[in-house]
């Protein structure tokens, strides 16, 4: 039986995307070749994930003679936010503050790391009182 795609970026389609973030495009061979620096990883997998994140429309490619050259359709930031999303729905009653207040508790911050918490929280709360 055929696993289901995952509606979120799993942990092997973020490091095919991080390639792509980092040399804007690839082939096959060389994601492959740059995955492997840190861990070895087959041709075939790199080419089914690559159709995986094609499907998910998260990459776009194009042809380059025989060479099919992939680059991400999405930005990191907007990966980001899609997980922390789900984190939001799955885990947190859809609550951004509910999410804050456990990484609070939950992170021994200091009072510096506090401060600057507090006053990034103060600046976004009046950039978006202007928007």
């Amino acid at each position: 039986m055929v696993r289901p795609t995952s509606p979120t970026v799993t942990d092997a389609e973020r490091a095919i995307l991080e390639v792509l973030w980092d040399r804007g495009e690839a082939s096959v061979r060389e994601v492959a070749d740059a995955l492997s620096a840190t861990k070895a990883v087959a041709y075939n997998t790199v080419l089914t994930m690559l159709g995986i994140l094609l499907r998910k429309s998260l990459v776009e490619y194009r042809q380059e003679g025989r060479a099919f050259i992939y680059r991400a359709s999405v930005s990191r930031d907007e990966v980001r936010t899609q997980a922390l999303d789900n984190l939001l729905r799955q885990f947190f009653d859809d609550s951004p503050e509910v999410l804050a207040l456990h990484l609070v508790q939950n992170n021994a911050l200091d009072a510096g790391e506090l401060d600057r918490l507090r006053s990034k929280i103060t600046a976004a709360a009046q950039e978006r009182s202007k928007g």
